[in-house]
């Protein structure tokens, strides 16, 4: 999500539904304030946005750390060189 674009995007969205709120109701009072509850849930939806993309972004960089991880694990592992059922190993 580019910054710029959103805030532009939000306040054009946010002209025309003052615009439609006024011409709707006739009432200047009622449409600065249905307006401004407006602003405040978009800021709010598109913080929730940047949020669930943080959420997500470190959810995959934490699954590939575990990943990378469990690699070097099995890499460190001693496995003996003969299994004790091996018939030359008694």
């Amino acid at each position: 999500m580019y910054a710029p674009r959103v805030f532009v995007s939000m306040l054009g969205a946010l002209a025309v539904f003052a615009v439609a709120t006024y011409w709707l109701s006739g009432s200047l009072s009622g449409a600065l304030i249905k307006t401004a509850i407006c602003a405040i849930l978009l800021q709010a939806g598109y913080f929730g946005g940047v949020l669930y993309l943080v959420w997500k972004e470190g959810k995959e960089r934490s699954g590939a750390k575990r990943t990378a991880g469990r690699a070097e694990e099995a890499e460190k592992r001693h496995v003996p060189p003969f299994n004790s059922s091996e018939p030359f190993n008694r």
